[in-house]
Protein backbone atom coordinates (compact mmCIF):
# COMPACT_ATOMS: atom_id res chain seq x y z
CA UNK A 1 0.00 0.00 0.00
CA UNK A 2 2.84 2.24 0.95
CA UNK A 3 4.30 2.19 -2.31
CA UNK A 4 1.25 2.82 -4.65
CA UNK A 5 0.54 5.87 -1.89
CA UNK A 6 4.17 7.01 -3.45
CA UNK A 7 2.97 7.23 -7.24
CA UNK A 8 2.17 9.86 -9.01
CA UNK A 9 -1.64 10.48 -9.51
CA UNK A 10 -3.55 11.52 -12.49
CA UNK A 11 -6.59 13.73 -11.10
CA UNK A 12 -8.84 15.36 -13.13
CA UNK A 13 -9.18 18.87 -11.52
CA UNK A 14 -11.41 20.88 -14.35
CA UNK A 15 -13.86 19.29 -16.76
CA UNK A 16 -15.32 21.63 -19.45
CA UNK A 17 -17.72 20.73 -22.39
CA UNK A 18 -17.28 22.53 -25.23
CA UNK A 19 -19.47 22.97 -28.36
CA UNK A 20 -16.90 22.55 -31.25
CA UNK A 21 -14.18 20.15 -31.90
CA UNK A 22 -10.79 20.85 -29.99
CA UNK A 23 -7.66 19.61 -32.17
CA UNK A 24 -5.08 21.43 -30.09
CA UNK A 25 -4.62 23.16 -26.38
CA UNK A 26 -1.58 25.33 -25.40
CA UNK A 27 -0.69 27.04 -22.15
CA UNK A 28 0.24 30.79 -22.46
CA UNK A 29 3.32 31.34 -20.61
CA UNK A 30 3.64 32.88 -17.90
CA UNK A 31 -0.16 33.04 -17.08
CA UNK A 32 -3.11 30.87 -15.76
CA UNK A 33 -4.26 30.80 -18.81
CA UNK A 34 -4.35 28.41 -21.99
CA UNK A 35 -5.87 28.53 -25.13
CA UNK A 36 -7.92 25.81 -27.07
CA UNK A 37 -7.98 25.27 -30.50
CA UNK A 38 -10.05 23.76 -33.21
CA UNK A 39 -13.51 23.99 -35.63
CA UNK A 40 -17.26 24.77 -35.02
CA UNK A 41 -19.76 22.40 -37.15
CA UNK A 42 -20.40 24.99 -39.82
CA UNK A 43 -17.05 25.05 -40.72
CA UNK A 44 -15.33 27.83 -39.02
CA UNK A 45 -12.18 27.67 -36.99
CA UNK A 46 -12.17 28.81 -33.00
CA UNK A 47 -9.49 30.08 -30.79
CA UNK A 48 -10.65 30.03 -27.25
CA UNK A 49 -8.88 31.75 -24.45
CA UNK A 50 -9.66 30.22 -20.60
CA UNK A 51 -7.97 30.91 -17.19
CA UNK A 52 -7.72 28.95 -14.31
CA UNK A 53 -9.34 30.91 -11.21
CA UNK A 54 -10.16 29.37 -8.10
CA UNK A 55 -10.68 25.45 -9.37
CA UNK A 56 -13.07 26.49 -11.88
CA UNK A 57 -11.97 27.56 -15.81
CA UNK A 58 -13.45 30.92 -16.95
CA UNK A 59 -13.82 31.82 -20.50
CA UNK A 60 -11.84 35.26 -21.39
CA UNK A 61 -12.31 35.15 -25.26
CA UNK A 62 -13.50 33.69 -27.82
CA UNK A 63 -11.92 34.33 -31.71
CA UNK A 64 -14.11 32.69 -34.97
CA UNK A 65 -12.07 32.50 -37.53
CA UNK A 66 -13.09 31.31 -41.34
CA UNK A 67 -10.87 28.20 -42.14
CA UNK A 68 -10.81 25.54 -38.66
CA UNK A 69 -7.68 25.71 -36.76
CA UNK A 70 -5.45 22.29 -36.70
CA UNK A 71 -2.72 23.53 -34.69
CA UNK A 72 -1.06 25.95 -32.44
CA UNK A 73 2.57 26.88 -30.75
CA UNK A 74 3.96 29.32 -28.84
CA UNK A 75 7.83 28.54 -28.62
CA UNK A 76 8.67 31.21 -31.24
CA UNK A 77 7.81 34.16 -29.14
CA UNK A 78 9.26 36.59 -26.78
CA UNK A 79 7.93 36.35 -23.13
CA UNK A 80 6.59 40.25 -23.53
CA UNK A 81 4.42 39.34 -26.55
CA UNK A 82 3.32 35.37 -26.38
CA UNK A 83 2.11 35.56 -29.61
CA UNK A 84 0.35 32.10 -30.85
CA UNK A 85 1.03 31.00 -34.38
CA UNK A 86 -1.50 28.61 -35.89
CA UNK A 87 -2.08 26.35 -38.78
CA UNK A 88 -5.50 25.88 -40.56
CA UNK A 89 -7.11 23.62 -42.84
CA UNK A 90 -6.48 25.24 -46.01
CA UNK A 91 -2.80 25.86 -45.42
CA UNK A 92 -2.52 29.27 -43.58
CA UNK A 93 0.44 29.71 -41.25
CA UNK A 94 -1.09 32.63 -39.12
CA UNK A 95 0.86 34.54 -35.76
CA UNK A 96 -1.88 36.42 -33.55
CA UNK A 97 -1.49 39.11 -30.83
CA UNK A 98 -4.26 37.41 -28.24
CA UNK A 99 -5.08 40.90 -26.81
CA UNK A 100 -5.74 41.85 -30.48
CA UNK A 101 -6.89 39.22 -32.73
CA UNK A 102 -9.05 40.52 -35.45
CA UNK A 103 -5.92 40.81 -38.08
CA UNK A 104 -2.74 38.34 -37.54
CA UNK A 105 0.30 39.40 -37.41
CA UNK A 106 1.94 37.75 -39.87
CA UNK A 107 0.42 35.32 -42.65
CA UNK A 108 1.24 33.40 -44.90
CA UNK A 109 -0.01 30.91 -47.36
CA UNK A 110 2.34 27.47 -45.96
CA UNK A 111 1.25 24.85 -48.05
CA UNK A 112 -1.13 23.49 -50.58
CA UNK A 113 -3.45 21.66 -47.89
CA UNK A 114 -3.93 21.23 -43.94
CA UNK A 115 -1.24 22.07 -41.60
CA UNK A 116 -1.28 19.00 -39.42
CA UNK A 117 1.25 20.12 -36.97
CA UNK A 118 3.49 23.11 -35.87
CA UNK A 119 6.15 23.73 -33.72
CA UNK A 120 8.26 26.85 -32.62
CA UNK A 121 11.77 27.53 -31.33
CA UNK A 122 13.54 30.75 -30.63
CA UNK A 123 11.45 32.04 -28.06
CA UNK A 124 10.32 31.79 -24.53
CA UNK A 125 14.20 32.19 -23.60
CA UNK A 126 14.35 28.55 -24.79
CA UNK A 127 16.79 28.12 -27.31
CA UNK A 128 19.31 30.31 -28.87
CA UNK A 129 18.90 31.42 -32.77
CA UNK A 130 16.44 32.85 -34.75
CA UNK A 131 12.68 32.58 -33.73
CA UNK A 132 11.39 29.93 -36.43
CA UNK A 133 8.44 28.07 -36.70
CA UNK A 134 7.74 25.13 -38.27
CA UNK A 135 5.11 23.52 -40.54
CA UNK A 136 4.21 20.14 -41.70
CA UNK A 137 1.18 19.61 -44.34
CA UNK A 138 -0.70 16.77 -45.70
CA UNK A 139 0.90 18.24 -49.03
CA UNK A 140 4.30 16.32 -48.03
CA UNK A 141 6.52 19.38 -47.56
CA UNK A 142 7.98 20.33 -44.13
CA UNK A 143 9.11 24.15 -43.76
CA UNK A 144 10.61 26.63 -41.57
CA UNK A 145 9.55 30.27 -41.12
CA UNK A 146 11.04 33.27 -39.95
CA UNK A 147 8.32 35.10 -39.04
CA UNK A 148 10.39 38.29 -38.92
CA UNK A 149 10.38 37.74 -42.84
CA UNK A 150 8.23 38.11 -45.72
CA UNK A 151 6.31 35.04 -47.26
CA UNK A 152 8.99 32.99 -48.42
CA UNK A 153 10.31 30.04 -45.98
CA UNK A 154 14.17 29.97 -44.67
CA UNK A 155 14.14 25.91 -45.00
CA UNK A 156 11.46 23.55 -47.55
CA UNK A 157 12.32 20.20 -47.13
CA UNK A 158 10.12 17.94 -50.12
CA UNK A 159 10.26 14.57 -51.42
CA UNK A 160 12.58 14.31 -54.09
CA UNK A 161 12.05 14.28 -57.43
CA UNK A 162 10.33 10.82 -58.41
CA UNK A 163 9.65 10.01 -54.37
CA UNK A 164 6.26 9.25 -53.33
CA UNK A 165 4.03 12.28 -51.58
CA UNK A 166 3.86 11.38 -47.94
CA UNK A 167 1.02 12.99 -45.63
CA UNK A 168 3.27 14.99 -42.70
CA UNK A 169 1.78 14.43 -39.10
CA UNK A 170 4.05 15.49 -37.06
CA UNK A 171 7.15 18.30 -36.22
CA UNK A 172 9.33 18.98 -33.41
CA UNK A 173 12.31 21.39 -32.99
CA UNK A 174 15.45 20.07 -31.21
CA UNK A 175 19.15 20.65 -30.70
CA UNK A 176 19.03 24.42 -30.96
CA UNK A 177 21.30 24.54 -28.40
CA UNK A 178 23.90 27.64 -29.77
CA UNK A 179 23.21 30.33 -32.76
CA UNK A 180 23.77 27.71 -35.06
CA UNK A 181 23.08 24.59 -34.83
CA UNK A 182 19.36 23.26 -35.23
CA UNK A 183 17.35 20.64 -36.47
CA UNK A 184 13.85 19.33 -37.69
CA UNK A 185 12.12 16.01 -37.04
CA UNK A 186 9.05 14.68 -39.33
CA UNK A 187 7.07 11.85 -39.20
CA UNK A 188 4.99 11.02 -41.77
CA UNK A 189 2.20 8.78 -42.40
CA UNK A 190 4.33 6.08 -43.66
CA UNK A 191 6.21 5.66 -40.68
CA UNK A 192 9.01 7.51 -42.05
CA UNK A 193 10.94 9.24 -39.15
CA UNK A 194 13.45 11.84 -40.83
CA UNK A 195 15.71 14.03 -39.41
CA UNK A 196 17.07 17.62 -40.58
CA UNK A 197 20.05 19.50 -39.87
CA UNK A 198 18.85 22.74 -40.39
CA UNK A 199 22.50 24.24 -40.10
CA UNK A 200 23.83 22.00 -43.35
CA UNK A 201 20.23 21.92 -45.37
CA UNK A 202 20.95 17.94 -45.38
CA UNK A 203 18.68 14.47 -44.41
CA UNK A 204 20.75 13.84 -41.49
CA UNK A 205 19.40 10.51 -40.00
CA UNK A 206 16.31 8.76 -41.46
CA UNK A 207 14.67 5.03 -40.53
CA UNK A 208 10.83 3.98 -40.30
CA UNK A 209 8.74 2.28 -37.41
CA UNK A 210 6.56 0.60 -40.00
CA UNK A 211 3.35 2.60 -38.57
CA UNK A 212 2.24 5.99 -39.23
CA UNK A 213 4.27 8.48 -36.52
CA UNK A 214 1.64 10.25 -34.90
CA UNK A 215 3.54 12.55 -32.55
CA UNK A 216 7.18 13.22 -32.10
CA UNK A 217 8.77 15.55 -29.31
CA UNK A 218 12.52 16.15 -28.26
CA UNK A 219 12.77 15.73 -24.57
CA UNK A 220 14.27 19.32 -24.63
CA UNK A 221 14.58 21.83 -27.38
CA UNK A 222 17.46 23.76 -26.09
CA UNK A 223 20.26 21.23 -25.51
CA UNK A 224 22.11 18.96 -28.03
CA UNK A 225 20.21 16.11 -28.68
CA UNK A 226 19.33 14.01 -26.04
CA UNK A 227 16.18 11.96 -26.58
CA UNK A 228 13.39 11.36 -29.21
CA UNK A 229 9.93 9.98 -28.56
CA UNK A 230 7.83 8.87 -31.75
CA UNK A 231 4.66 7.75 -31.06
CA UNK A 232 2.57 5.43 -33.72
CA UNK A 233 -0.84 4.49 -35.17
CA UNK A 234 -1.37 0.96 -33.66
CA UNK A 235 -0.15 1.93 -29.67
CA UNK A 236 3.59 1.73 -29.92
CA UNK A 237 6.17 4.74 -29.15
CA UNK A 238 9.86 4.43 -29.55
CA UNK A 239 12.31 6.40 -27.63
CA UNK A 240 15.66 6.73 -29.23
CA UNK A 241 18.92 7.90 -27.68
CA UNK A 242 19.69 10.74 -29.80
CA UNK A 243 23.49 11.58 -28.18
CA UNK A 244 25.68 8.82 -30.22
CA UNK A 245 24.83 8.51 -34.14
CA UNK A 246 26.50 5.48 -35.52
CA UNK A 247 27.18 5.56 -39.08
CA UNK A 248 24.97 2.68 -40.53
CA UNK A 249 22.54 1.83 -37.26
CA UNK A 250 21.67 5.10 -36.53
CA UNK A 251 20.25 5.77 -33.07
CA UNK A 252 19.46 2.91 -30.72
CA UNK A 253 16.09 2.81 -29.53
CA UNK A 254 13.51 1.35 -26.89
CA UNK A 255 10.13 0.07 -27.75
CA UNK A 256 7.27 -0.21 -25.77
CA UNK A 257 3.48 -1.05 -26.61
CA UNK A 258 1.60 1.18 -24.37
CA UNK A 259 -1.90 1.55 -25.72
CA UNK A 260 -4.40 -0.36 -27.35
CA UNK A 261 -4.99 2.00 -29.84
CA UNK A 262 -3.17 4.87 -31.51
CA UNK A 263 -0.95 7.37 -29.30
CA UNK A 264 -1.77 10.51 -30.27
CA UNK A 265 0.39 12.59 -28.45
CA UNK A 266 3.54 12.60 -26.47
CA UNK A 267 4.89 15.32 -24.27
CA UNK A 268 7.65 15.39 -22.04
CA UNK A 269 7.07 17.03 -18.07
CA UNK A 270 9.15 20.75 -18.90
CA UNK A 271 10.47 20.45 -15.37
CA UNK A 272 12.28 16.98 -15.78
CA UNK A 273 12.97 15.88 -19.36
CA UNK A 274 13.10 11.96 -18.51
CA UNK A 275 9.34 11.88 -17.69
CA UNK A 276 6.35 12.34 -20.60
CA UNK A 277 3.09 11.10 -20.69
CA UNK A 278 1.33 9.53 -23.91
CA UNK A 279 -2.52 10.03 -25.13
CA UNK A 280 -4.64 7.22 -26.54
CA UNK A 281 -7.07 6.41 -28.92
CA UNK A 282 -8.95 4.54 -26.32
CA UNK A 283 -9.08 8.12 -23.71
CA UNK A 284 -6.26 7.12 -21.89
CA UNK A 285 -3.01 8.67 -20.49
CA UNK A 286 0.38 6.74 -19.55
CA UNK A 287 2.56 8.56 -17.51
CA UNK A 288 6.32 7.07 -18.07
CA UNK A 289 9.99 7.61 -16.71
CA UNK A 290 13.18 7.03 -18.65
CA UNK A 291 15.82 5.14 -17.31
CA UNK A 292 19.44 5.49 -18.06
CA UNK A 293 21.40 2.76 -18.62
CA UNK A 294 24.65 2.43 -16.82
CA UNK A 295 27.05 3.14 -20.28
CA UNK A 296 24.74 5.25 -23.10
CA UNK A 297 27.55 3.78 -25.68
CA UNK A 298 30.01 1.29 -26.36
CA UNK A 299 32.13 0.39 -28.90
CA UNK A 300 30.56 -2.01 -32.12
CA UNK A 301 33.40 -4.97 -33.78
CA UNK A 302 34.85 -2.06 -35.94
CA UNK A 303 35.56 -0.18 -32.55
CA UNK A 304 32.84 2.53 -33.78
CA UNK A 305 30.83 4.24 -31.01
CA UNK A 306 27.49 3.15 -31.01
CA UNK A 307 24.31 4.45 -28.61
CA UNK A 308 22.69 1.78 -25.97
CA UNK A 309 18.73 2.12 -25.26
CA UNK A 310 17.74 2.39 -22.16
CA UNK A 311 14.56 1.05 -20.12
CA UNK A 312 10.96 2.67 -19.68
CA UNK A 313 8.86 2.29 -16.34
CA UNK A 314 5.38 2.96 -16.37
CA UNK A 315 4.71 5.29 -13.78
CA UNK A 316 0.91 5.62 -13.52
CA UNK A 317 -2.43 5.67 -16.28
CA UNK A 318 -5.92 6.95 -16.14
CA UNK A 319 -8.90 6.54 -18.74
CA UNK A 320 -10.61 9.41 -18.73
CA UNK A 321 -12.65 9.51 -22.17
CA UNK A 322 -14.11 7.49 -24.53
CA UNK A 323 -13.00 9.13 -26.86
CA UNK A 324 -9.62 9.53 -28.56
CA UNK A 325 -7.21 12.24 -26.57
CA UNK A 326 -6.39 14.82 -29.21
CA UNK A 327 -3.71 17.28 -27.60
CA UNK A 328 -2.27 17.83 -24.14
CA UNK A 329 0.22 20.59 -22.77
CA UNK A 330 2.61 20.54 -19.64
CA UNK A 331 2.17 23.69 -17.91
CA UNK A 332 5.64 25.40 -18.59
CA UNK A 333 5.09 27.31 -15.54
CA UNK A 334 3.73 25.06 -12.24
CA UNK A 335 4.84 20.82 -12.18
CA UNK A 336 2.19 18.59 -12.87
CA UNK A 337 -0.43 20.94 -14.31
CA UNK A 338 -1.87 19.97 -17.63
CA UNK A 339 -4.67 21.01 -19.98
CA UNK A 340 -5.68 18.13 -22.22
CA UNK A 341 -8.83 17.93 -25.20
CA UNK A 342 -10.52 14.54 -26.55
CA UNK A 343 -12.75 14.22 -29.46
CA UNK A 344 -16.21 13.78 -26.62
CA UNK A 345 -15.84 18.07 -26.94
CA UNK A 346 -14.22 18.11 -23.93
CA UNK A 347 -11.69 19.77 -22.31
CA UNK A 348 -9.92 19.05 -18.66
CA UNK A 349 -7.59 20.54 -16.49
CA UNK A 350 -5.12 17.55 -14.77
CA UNK A 351 -2.95 17.85 -11.78
CA UNK A 352 -0.45 15.00 -12.08
CA UNK A 353 1.11 14.74 -8.13
CA UNK A 354 4.30 13.72 -6.61
CA UNK A 355 6.45 14.15 -9.91
CA UNK A 356 9.19 15.02 -7.67
CA UNK A 357 9.70 11.48 -6.00
CA UNK A 358 9.94 9.74 -9.31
Amino acid sequence: MSVSLDKPQIISHIQKNLNYTVFDTKWIPCSAKFVCMGNFARGTGVIQVYEVQQGEVLLIKEIEKSKPIKCGTFGFTSLQQRYLATGDFGGGLNVWNLETPDVPVYSVNAHKEIINAIDGVGGLGIGDGAPEIVTGSRDGTVKVWDPRQKESPVANMEPAEGEAKRDCWTVAFGHAFNEQDRCVCAGYDNGDIKLFDLRNMSLRWETNIKNGVCCVEFDRKDISMNKLVATSLEGKFHVFDMRTQHPSKGFASVSEKAHKSTIWQVRHLPQNRDIFITAGGSGSLNLWKYEYPVQRSKKDADNIDMGVAGLVGLLQNVTLSTQPISSLDWSPDKQGLCVCSAFDQTMRVLIVTKLNRV
